[in-house]
């Protein structure tokens, strides 16, 4: 796995490189948000590592341009702990956030978590164009989501949603007949100190149906597995 990591403290990058290198990632460090965006297009990374305080560019307005051009994983690492801080970066389309200091073994195990959740998505604008235009042509009237732009369309007509709704649509999007209990959900949309528990899942999940269902009261495409949890079904 290519890690890219944008942080302009010599020492700490340099102790972050050295563990992931340890850890068989392949890493590169760039020290400005210039270097970065450079390095992104060069090392073509598969997850990236961003600190917020830079010497030329402010994190959270980085985090939202790399987001505009990918899907990969980005997991922000400030000094940062304020929770309105945490919930501007997961807002801006940050997938994970870390205070430091961090354990390197936390670290290792985000970037894999992270990871997985996001391996089956397409990274590039184009592979998400290729993959919207063929969905279309298969069924013009399906749910259709555009993840580079955090949007879902119902008969091509954007809808709103809140940033849980987002994510919790975007991991049934992902895994399409998989049963989700409500910790997986739970844990997919909880980032970092959110005050989500089973009951706000089940509220998200009514909310996504009054949205995206014809009948929310007889749901085509988010199902009720009783007693487990919800999955996702095309009709």
């Amino acid at each position: 796995m290519r890690v890219l990591i944008i942080e302009d403290d010599a020492i700490f990058g340099d102790m972050l490189s050295m563990y992931l290198a340890e850890e068989d990632f392949t890493v590169l460090r760039a020290a400005t948000g210039e270097e970065g965006m450079k390095a992104f297009y060069t090392f073509t990374p598969d997850i990236i590592l961003l600190d917020l305080v830079l010497p030329d560019a402010n994190g959270m307005d980085l985090c939202v341009v790399f987001r505009e051009m990918t899907t990969i994983p980005i997991i922000i690492i400030s000094m940062n702990t304020k929770v309105s801080d945490r919930i501007q970066a997961l807002t801006v389309g940050a997938d994970d956030y870390l205070c430091k200091p961090f354990s390197m073994q936390e670290l290792k195990a985000r970037i894999i978590a992270t990871s997985r959740r996001a391996h089956r998505l397409p990274t590039t604008l184009s592979q998400v164009a290729v993959a919207q235009e063929a969905s279309s042509q298969d069924n013009p009237n399906r749910i259709r989501m555009d993840l580079e732009r955090r949007s879902i369309y119902i008969y091509n007509k954007p809808i709103e949603t809140t940033f849980s709704e987002f994510e919790i649509m975007k991991l049934f999007y992902q895994h399409p007949g998989k049963v989700f209990s409500r910790d997986d959900l739970i844990n997919s949309i909880r980032g970092i100190d959110s005050y989500v528990n089973e009951r706000s899942i089940d509220v998200h999940v009514t909310n996504l149906r009054k949205k995206i269902e014809d009948n929310p009261k007889q749901p085509q495409y988010i199902k009720t597995v009783w007693g487990i949890g919800y999955k996702f079904m095309y009709p």
